[in-house]
């Protein structure tokens, strides 16, 4: 059984309030858990003692037995040290790619600078060519 420390969503709508719970990874955001280990109440501000709630020797207990948590929660946990030592180390995501516009949106990138650089070359040509003419007009 893969085991997860997640949020649980409660509250009512626009005043969410979560639940830091150990639960089966199969088992739905807000259902069955095994163990409620702390709460997040995101609406305080972020220097509230208040905000995040953990019991620190459940949750150090749950990942010795092999829960793995979310990225939110590994966030939290990081910040609360048992021993001396946060709980969980965690390190933020990298994606280098999340910024790139997608296939299509480079295709059609692509297309106009060909576009606009044959637009360019097209003006410059009769520039070079109308002064041939009219010296061969003056003649």
């Amino acid at each position: 059984m893969a085991l997860k420390i997640r949020l649980a969503r409660g509250g009512s709508k626009k005043r969410p309030f979560y639940s830091i719970v150990v639960a089966d990874a199969r088992a739905p955001r807000d259902g069955r858990f095994i163990e409620k280990i702390g709460t997040y109440d995101p609406r305080l501000p972020k220097d509230s003692g208040n905000r995040v709630q953990v019991s620190a020797e459940k949750a150090a207990e749950w990942i010795r037995k092999g829960a793995q948590p979310t990225d939110r929660v590994a966030r939290f946990l990081s910040q609360i040290e048992v021993d001396g030592k946060p709980i969980v180390a965690w390190t933020h995501g990298n994606n280098p790619n999340k910024g790139e516009p997608g296939k299509k949106a480079q295709e059609r990138a692509k297309e106009r600078e060909e576009k606009a650089a044959a637009a360019a070359a097209a003006a410059a040509e009769p520039a070079e060519e109308a002064p041939a003419e009219e010296e061969a007009t003056s003649e």
